[in-house]
């Protein structure tokens, strides 16, 4: 147990960290922990926060809050939940050379970045905040799960090597794209709510994607492909105030050629989207369509 207070075995995360054995669970009771906190050497550890609006990690020195693996130390099956991690220098988090990370109900206030890490899964996180991207991926292998990233510059960057899935995410007010895949990276995007930001999806390089079931609108754009990207579009709803197709180019050109068949312009009828609720109304368009019982992230509203 960690409590800064000194109820706890430990006052430091770091500390308690640094005693564990493969197989421990750190508890972490309510409190701000002004420290720098780094995982690596380790395997089957869980750090559970009593909360994330209860634990705070604040960091202190090091550019970057929070640490889980580095070079040439790895990590495997880490699991962190109930914290919030602020970032420091512009980055929160840094995952690296690691294999089975878990995150869940962490929110994250700033860059959540990962390079070669396997396994990894993110659900129920709220991550914003970023003065450049929300989440960003290289040479990784991820699935992000019913999670809020939010303003943001961009929502998230799959790029390199990377193998990304994305499922039931609400990505909002970003200030340029919510998503973006790039290089030789493979993305499957599913059910997403992609909304109000400067763009929505981004296909660029030579990425290769699956894009269906997504809401991608109130965007000024919906979608961006490069000439040498590869994608698959099906039973999207996209109702943005530009254009929803468009050719990456200098400058981007309209595209409306690109359109799946399957896509709609429609508009999805949310509950209330001012005030950022996603909901579905009951008289939504969006049910029972391509298998999906409904389109995007959330349920219609009863």
């Amino acid at each position: 147990m960690v409590a800064v207070d000194g109820t706890g075995q430990y006052r430091s995360i770091q500390e308690a960290i640094e005693h564990a054995v493969s197989g421990d669970t750190i508890q972490v009771k309510a409190g701000e922990y002004q420290e720098d906190v780094i995982i690596h050497s380790k395997d089957r550890l869980r750090l559970i926060g009593e909360g994330m609006d209860r634990v705070k990690i604040l960091g202190r020195d090091r550019f970057g809050v929070f640490h889980i693996g580095k070079w040439p130390y790895g990590v495997t099956d880490i699991e962190i939940s109930g914290v919030t991690i602020n970032e420091r220098g512009g980055l929160a988090m840094g995952l690296y050379n690691g294999r089975g990370v878990v995150l869940h109900d962490v929110r994250i206030n700033g860059l959540l970045f990962g390079q070669q890490v396997l396994d990894v899964r993110i659900e129920r996180c709220v991550i914003g905040g970023s003065e450049t991207t929300g989440v960003q991926f290289a040479d990784s292998q991820a699935v992000l799960v019913n999670n809020l990233i939010h303003d943001n510059d961009h929502g998230v960057t799959i790029a390199g090597k990377s193998d990304i899935r994305l499922e039931r995410n609400i990505i909002v007010r970003n200030l340029f794209e919510g998503v973006v895949v790039t290089d030789s990276a493979k993305a499957v995007l599913i059910s997403n709510t992609i909304v109000k930001n400067g763009g929505g999806v981004a296909l660029l390089g030579s990425s290769r994607s699956q894009v269906t079931g997504n809401i991608i609108g109130l965007n000024k754009t919906g979608f961006v492909l490069g000439p040498s990207s590869q994608a698959t579009i099906s039973y999207n709803a996209l109702y943005n105030s530009e254009h929803d197709y468009l050719r990456a180019g200098s400058p981007n050109r309209p595209a409306p050629e690109l359109k799946a068949d399957s896509d709609m312009a429609v508009d999805p009828r949310f509950v209330d989207p001012d005030r950022d609720d996603f909901r579905l109304r009951p008289d939504t368009p969006l049910t029972r369509l391509g298998g999906f019982p409904y389109l995007g992230a959330l349920a219609p509203a009863n």
